[in-house]
């Protein structure tokens, strides 16, 4: 069972994703691959690939890509060869994707569960500006990109919400919920 979840920059997706890891510890997690500069917490190969944009583009022309797309100026995509790992396994993996990715992945995998995670645009900005990873023209760029990620949110199976009244195990605990209630 493919689960793809997607939500603006801000919203809280990677935190989530990581709280349901920890409930569902079987879930299996599909690490994307991107040219952004990795975060002083994160790790290769556990949170994203990080690789060059000519590594990346190598990767474009050669097909090794499900899905990807430029976001913010940097490239991110899902490798066919994460998904094909569990292609015939009866596991559930997650993917981290934005909202063009989700709908790539939903055309080539029918059958995949689409997740939004959902966060007033206020809130967002607060979010991006107080945990102080990125300088004021990626914060400026990320809240543009919002409104085209709210355009996709009504093609979403599922619309969770992460406002500052959610806690993000109440979160995790939705999403759970609802993908054991979709499991065939």
């Amino acid at each position: 069972m493919i689960v793809v979840i997607s939500a603006p920059s801000g919203a809280g997706k990677t935190t989530i994703i990581k709280e349901l890891l920890k409930l569902k510890p079987e879930y299996k997690f599909s690490v994307s691959a991107t040219t952004r500069e990795k975060r002083n917490e994160e790790q290769h190969g556990v949170d994203y690939y990080f690789i060059g944009k000519n590594e990346f583009e190598k990767k474009i022309k050669a097909d090794e890509f499900i899905e990807f797309e430029e976001v913010h100026g940097n490239l991110y995509g899902t490798l066919v060869k994460e998904l094909e790992t569990f292609k015939n396994s009866r596991d559930v993996i997650v993917l981290d994707v934005d909202v063009k990715g989700a709908m790539s992945v939903k055309s080539r995998f029918q059958d995949s569960l689409l997740i939004y995670i959902d966060v007033p645009k206020e809130e967002l900005l607060n979010r991006l500006t107080n945990r102080k990873t990125e300088d004021g023209s990626v914060i400026k760029k990320r809240l543009e990109r919002i409104e085209t990620e709210e355009k996709f949110k009504n093609k979403f199976e599922y619309i969770v919400d992460n406002s500052s009244q959610t806690k993000i195990e109440e979160a995790a605990i939705k999403i759970k919920n609802i993908i054991e209630g979709n499991k065939k």
